[in-house]
């Protein structure tokens, strides 16, 4: 059903756009998924790519798994995505941590991240179920 949703290479330039492509992919998951988004030069999907499973609440991460199938696809861009299992979509100090390291190796490569979101789920008090690291700030001086 969630590639179903893809559709013919949907327009992916909005957090909001991600999350609605994405969100029934990771629903169910009850390990944090990391996957990239591939993108072209118009931020329209060529895949989406699995880089790794974690645990409940960690994952780990490596630029060379981030970006070998970026470089295979051609990819112009790229958009970094997981899920919070516990439905808590703040991101950790290790999330902040991988994305910068990751911006900075996107930049090496003349690939770049346009985000990372993550998803969560959403509650009465705050009900969007997803948060964006480029919106929250912590693209900037990167």
């Amino acid at each position: 059903m969630a590639k179903e949703l893809r559709g013919e290479s949907p327009l992916l330039d909005t957090p909001d756009a991600v999350a609605n492509l994405m969100r029934e992919d990771v629903r169910l998951r009850n390990v944090e998924t990391f996957q990239v988004l591939l993108l072209n030069t118009r931020r329209r999907l060529i895949d989406v790519v699995k880089v790794s499973d974690g645990t409940l609440d960690t994952i780990l991460v490596h630029p060379r798994e981030v970006f070998k199938p970026a470089i295979a696809a051609g990819a112009a861009a790229i958009v970094l995505l997981h899920n919070h299992p516990s439905g808590e979509a703040t991101p950790s100090e290790a999330d902040i941590k991988v994305t910068r390291d990751l911006i900075r190796a996107g930049q090496l490569l003349k690939i770049e991240v346009l985000d990372h979101v993550i998803l969560g789920r959403g509650t009465p008090e705050r009900p969007k179920d997803y948060m964006s690291l480029r919106e929250l700030g912590y693209f900037a001086g990167c």
